[in-house]
């Protein structure tokens, strides 16, 4: 287990707890997270052990952590956290296709899923997204905080004027973002939209059968 200095989250940023086997991979998410103002990494585990020890000792506000894991597969390690940690926030950063594993993870405990192979971007808006209290997957987080605050709204059942006096911008903006958010998620049709976005709303009121 690998300690890092965390004087700078006692000035409010949030903590992150990275558990991979890889150190490179560690090395370069601390990297990249640690430059942004609101987030900081408070330590490193290569494994299930490490990284319930670390837990219980730095109390980090979330764990990105691999499937793949020595001594233990990464869903097991989830099981765990969510048993003896039910407010740590887990997102799962790993090479295995979301449309296999993703569900999986929700269901053991996790509350993003995000694949490597997707820029660090992405793991960014599913860190803060997952830290506001939502659920995650990869396909999600391509959008950006407006497209996913448009998103969730679709999924409330508000209407594209309502959300564009609500967000202070005109029907065609929003109806451009609309666009977008169809094109990332490989949505085909409005309703198809509407379908996805309730689906993800309702995921994120906790209605996910393992909850």
């Amino acid at each position: 287990m690998k300690k890092h200095k965390i004087a700078r989250a006692r000035s409010g940023k949030q903590k992150v707890l990275l558990v991979d086997d890889h150190p490179v991979v560690r090395e370069g998410l601390a990297e990249r997270i640690n430059r942004e103002r609101d987030l900081v990494v408070c330590g490193e585990a290569q494994n299930a052990r490490e990284a319930l020890r670390a837990v219980a000792s730095l109390q980090p506000d979330i764990v990105i952590l691999d499937l793949s894991l020595p001594k233990g597969h990464g869903l097991e390690l989830v099981k765990d956290l969510r048993t003896l940690h039910p407010d740590l926030r887990v997102v799962v950063f790993s090479m295995h296709d979301e449309s296999v594993f993703a569900e999986r993870a929700l269901r053991a405990g996790a509350h993003g899923y995000v694949m490597k192979q997707e820029p660090p971007e992405r793991l960014l808006v599913a860190i803060r997204t997952v830290l506001r209290g939502d659920y995650l997957t990869h396909s999600v987080a391509r959008l950006s905080d407006r497209e996913l605050e448009i998103f969730q709204l679709i999924g409330q059942g508000v209407s594209t004027r309502k959300i564009a006096d609500r967000l202070g911008r005109s029907i065609k903006t929003i109806e451009t973002h609309r666009t977008r958010i169809k094109e990332k998620l490989a949505v085909k049709s409005a309703a198809e939209l509407v379908h996805r976005a309730t689906c993800w709303v309702e995921s994120d009121r906790g209605a996910l059968d393992a909850r």
